[in-house]
């Protein structure tokens, strides 16, 4: 036969068909020789009986997107249900390539999972399927082990899955610095964090007022100055001061000549020489002359000022404890009224921490509790107590005051500044707890990892009190069970390397 230009061609092309074809078989033949697994690389039996024509058994997902599981016809599908509730078994049982009733077959579930005995399920009909009595708690990873009858016949299927879980020797877990710890009991203190402000001490400080109206002659401290009690503040002139002490020495001659007088009679009357009558009056007009210059000295003294002074119009201002002068509202030359507040002194060795409790905190609190009061502008704290505990609640903020008293020997709190404070509700005995060094999140899970031989499973906790250091476990992990303590982020990191990831 003569090849022609055109008979070549389409004998390349021939050849190209043929080649193509039989590629394509080969390849369709590898992948259905191929070993299955689900989407995450964890391999399950679909039939017991072909295993041991396989490296591992093969998976096949059923119409509602479950395991599926076959022997002799009846097959049984096998899915973790939660979408809008908590994890739960759902299964479909088949016959043949059908949907059985549910009520047909009886089936049990049984989990094995690390450090846990095993956990039995069992299933009710609801609706097209069988529902498991239980949540399947989380991690979805555990050994299974299905028990089914159906027509009298025994059927029973198993798989395995892993998620969260990590296999660290104790050689790797030194190397990494991970302590492996034992839950157990611990005592918790419970702890108030509370928003303050520092405020002065009322209780110690003092508003000083003139108590006479004058001109200001002169100031002599001024604000933010450390007094001493008696110490000399201001001096001012006043008329009303000079009238007083002008009394005064009226009352005190009156008094004196009063007194000469009584003398003198008394002495004639006790050698006879006047009346008894003169000497009585003597004696009450002494007395009363008494009396006058008694109450000017008192009106003196009620006003702070001395009885005698060079200049009688002349009156000082003194200070009346030992402080420091947070406010000055005099100045020289001006006018100032009786009543005017020109000084506040505070004595600030103690000060006050005001508080604000949330109503449901407010039953926390005892007079004398110990807080730790730490500033929010620079590295320092102390230790107060509860001195006082409002007896309302605002309408508006459902909250009520409270007050710490705090020793300020240094002068280191000033009023004003804002502070954090935390108060130890109390002590309490938990019988489960763990280190917070060791907690981690994984997903939306708090978990610690449990130690189980080799293997380290993430084990979500459900959490009560903590005081920084320990807190408690209310569900999750036994007393007694190992788990990873500090540094136990590397098994985190360790576990995002794997393949262990959330399977149904």
């Amino acid at each position: 036969m003569k090849f022609t230009p055109l008979n070549k061609q389409r004998t390349i092309i021939i050849i190209v068909i043929a080649v193509g074809l039989l590629l394509g078989g080969l390849i369709l033949g590898m992948g259905k020789n191929k070993s299955g697994g689900d989407a995450h690389g964890h391999a399950e039996s679909e039939d017991h009986a072909d295993e041991k024509n396989h490296a591992e058994p093969e998976l096949k997902k059923g119409p509602h997107g479950g395991k599926l599981f076959s022997k002799d016809g009846y097959a049984l599908e096998v899915t973790i249900f939660e979408q809008g509730v908590k994890p739960e078994f759902r299964l479909y049982a088949y016959k043949s390539g059908k949907q059985l009733d549910p009520g047909a077959s009886q089936v049990s579930v049984t989990l094995d999972r690390l450090g846990r005995p095993p956990q039995v399920f069992t299933f009710v009909k609801t609706g097209d399927y069988l529902k498991g009595n239980a949540i399947v708690e989380e991690p979805h990873s555990f050994d299974v082990t299905i028990n089914a009858r159906h027509e009298d016949k025994p059927y029973q299927f198993s798989y395995s899955q892993e998620e969260a879980r990590v296999a660290m020797s104790d050689e790797q877990l030194k190397q990494n610095g991970v302590q492996i710890l034992t839950a157990g009991p611990a005592r918790i203190k419970t702890s108030l964090q509370l928003i303050g402000e520092i405020r002065l001490n009322d209780d110690r400080t003092v508003y000083v007022v003139p108590r006479l109206a004058g001109i200001v002659e002169s100031v002599r401290a001024n604000a933010g100055d450390q007094v001493r009690k008696g110490q000399v503040l201001a001096i001012i002139s006043s008329q009303s001061l000079s009238d007083q002490r002008s009394e005064l020495l009226s009352a005190q001659k009156r008094f004196t000549l009063a007194r000469t007088t009584y003398e003198r009679e008394k002495m004639l009357w006790e050698e006879k020489i006047s009346a008894e009558q003169d000497y009585l009056q003597a004696r009450a007009a002494m007395q009363e002359a008494q009396i006058m210059a008694q109450s000017a000295q008192q009106k003196l003294a009620a006003l702070g000022a001395s009885a005698t002074s060079a200049n009688l119009t002349q009156y000082e201002i003194r200070s009346p404890i030992d402080g420091v002068i947070t406010d000055k509202r005099i100045s020289t030359g001006s006018v100032t009224k009786e009543d005017a507040n020109i000084f506040v002194i505070s004595d600030l060795s103690t000060v006050w921490v005001d508080l604000t409790v949330r109503a449901e905190d407010i039953n926390l609190l005892k007079t004398g509790q110990k807080g730790a009061v730490k500033s929010s502008a620079f590295d320092e704290q102390d230790v107060g107590s509860v001195s006082y505990i409002g007896a309302l609640v605002g309408e508006q903020t459902r909250s009520a005051k409270a007050r710490l008293l705090l020793s300020n020997p240094k002068g280191i709190w000033r009023p004003g500044l804002p502070v954090n404070v935390e108060l130890i509700a109390g002590e309490v005995d938990v019988p489960v707890a763990v280190s917070v060094d060791a907690m981690q999140t994984v997903r939306d899970w708090s978990i610690v990892f449990g130690r189980y031989d080799q293997q380290l499973e993430a084990r979500p906790l459900e959490l009560g009190r903590s005081d920084g250091k320990f807190v408690e476990v209310l569900k999750g992990l036994n007393a007694g069970e190992k788990y990873a303590g500090n540094n136990s982020f590397l098994i985190k990191a360790e576990l995002g390397k794997s393949s262990a990831s959330h399977d149904h």
